[in-house]
């Protein structure tokens, strides 16, 4: 009997593959600011709030620093639609990306309480995307998923630009 739940699972992923199309094409030139110096500093927390109220920091995972460019807000915009957040049930996506997207893009590891910090950022908008995934208790599929926030550097503030990257 535990096997039907199995099956209506496993069919609910495979469901959740389809890739998302993104017609807008990577060009490097609008992301190049990514690789400018900079004295800018993002210093954000990362957490997902369980379904219980519990908070479930993104201890020790990459958090990624992408530069917000017409072919990221489309891919953005494929993945999460309205939301902020991406449920790990339904990360089992994938999409492929232009093999240069990924030299453009910086990450780093959050701390033990989900903290990190970009430091020498360049002016620009830029999107902060980390996880924070758990196992419930007597649970086979995961719980949590991918979280992201959406941040601008001016270049000209003297304190961190502070950014809490919650799905919310």
């Amino acid at each position: 009997m535990r096997v039907l739940p199995l099956l209506a699972a496993l069919a609910a992923c495979l469901c959740a593959c389809a890739k998302p199309d993104v017609d807008v094409p990577f060009d490097p030139i609008e992301a190049a600011f990514i690789h400018k110096p900079g004295k800018g500093k993002i210093a954000g927390h990362a957490f997902f709030r369980s379904e219980t109220g519990r908070v479930v920091f993104a201890a020790g995972e990459y958090v990624y620093l992408i530069p917000a460019t017409a072919y990221t807000d489309a891919r953005f915009e494929s993945f999460f639609g309205r939301f902020k957040q991406l449920r790990a049930t339904r990360l089992f996506l994938t999409m492929e990306s232009d093999p240069d997207y990924r030299h453009y893009t910086r990450n780093t590891k959050a701390e033990s309480d989900g903290r990190f910090t970009f430091d020498n950022v360049a002016p620009g908008t830029y999107y902060l995307w980390t996880q924070a995934t758990w196992y419930a208790v007597n649970s086979i599929l995961p719980s949590g998923g991918i979280i992201y926030e959406k941040v601008t550097v001016k270049g000209d503030e003297t304190e961190p630009v502070k950014v809490i990257v919650s799905g919310k």
